[in-house]
């Protein structure tokens, strides 16, 4: 499983920065110049609508893996099989789009160009995880990936590691933007090259042996069960016992009172910014009366 969820937040990564979604920075960065808090805000928003469609698809995929859960030797053969193929397509170039398969998507790219604030960077959100030709075969091995963990809980776990894989880098360059040299650019960004007379790509190159690499040790290790943890025990012992120690109403109701915060921040950054609007509209009447 940890393997799973470390493959599913560089898959994020990996997309994020794939040429085809090149034109997601400047649309995100439109809506968060300005202060930090601001960046977090909106950051926060667009994962929101990252997970708004990702996860249901990885619950769903989950319940779908939970039906062969007895047939677990031709999962995990079939799970390779695809995983390799996908990984190999992406190597070459090759891609698709689930946006053009899914009902709405279409609209949601298009709203999300004609609005503005944090409506726009929600909607982008919702949009970009399942949007992107070049990227298609990284989001159909992470959706691979889910069917087989043959776990609802485990599924939607992975799909929402894969948005924040996808988030994490994008707050972060939009933070140091103004910072970042046209050399450190370039070099996340990749570079084309041109192989046996077809146009490859270094970061697909990349991305596509990630996937490749994760099919071939998802055959040898019996679907990563004999896989070694990339967790000492000792560590997890300590996380679970953590995890059991903080349990209870009190950090139930600490919880519900970070999210109605949250919220209400929301809430009070979408008002200042429409007062704000509105004031500078009545200051233009005033102006050309």
């Amino acid at each position: 499983m940890e393997i799973s969820l470390v493959t599913a937040f560089l898959g994020g990564m990996l997309a994020l920065l794939s040429p085809c979604s090149a034109l997601l920075l400047p649309a995100f960065f439109a809506s968060t110049v300005g202060a930090r808090l601001k960046l977090l805000v909106h950051g926060s928003t667009f994962y929101l609508g990252l997970i708004l469609t990702l996860v249901p698809l990885g619950l769903g995929l989950g319940a779908l893996g939970t039906l062969f859960i007895d047939h677990r030797e031709g999962l995990i053969v079939g799970t390779s099989v695809i995983l390799i193929l996908l990984g190999l397509a992406q190597m070459a170039g090759m891609g698709f789009d689930f946006s053009k398969a899914l009902p709405g998507t279409q609209r949601l790219q298009h709203q999300a160009h004609s609005t503005r604030g944090l409506l726009r960077t929600f909607l982008l959100g919702a949009a970009s995880g399942v949007a992107g030709f070049c990227a298609g075969p990284i989001l159909g091995a992470i959706l691979t990936l889910a069917v087989a963990q043959g776990s609802i809980p485990q599924a939607g776990l992975m799909l929402s590691v894969y948005g924040a894989g996808m988030v994490v880098p994008l707050v972060i360059l939009a933070a140091l933007w103004g910072r970042i040299s046209a050399q450190s650019m370039r070099l996340l960004r990749g570079r084309g090259f041109t192989l046996f007379g077809r146009q490859l790509h270094t970061t697909s190159v990349l991305a596509g042996g990630l996937i490749a690499g994760v099919g071939v040790l998802f055959w040898t290790t019996n679907g990563l069960v004999t896989a070694p943890s990339l967790v000492p025990s000792q560590t997890q012992s300590w996380l679970q016992s953590m995890s059991s120690s903080v349990s209870g109403p009190v950090v139930d109701i600490l919880l519900i009172l970070g999210v109605s915060g949250a919220i209400l921040l929301v809430w009070a950054l979408i008002r200042r910014r429409t007062r704000d609007t509105q004031h500078h509209a009545d200051g233009l009447r005033k102006e050309s009366s």
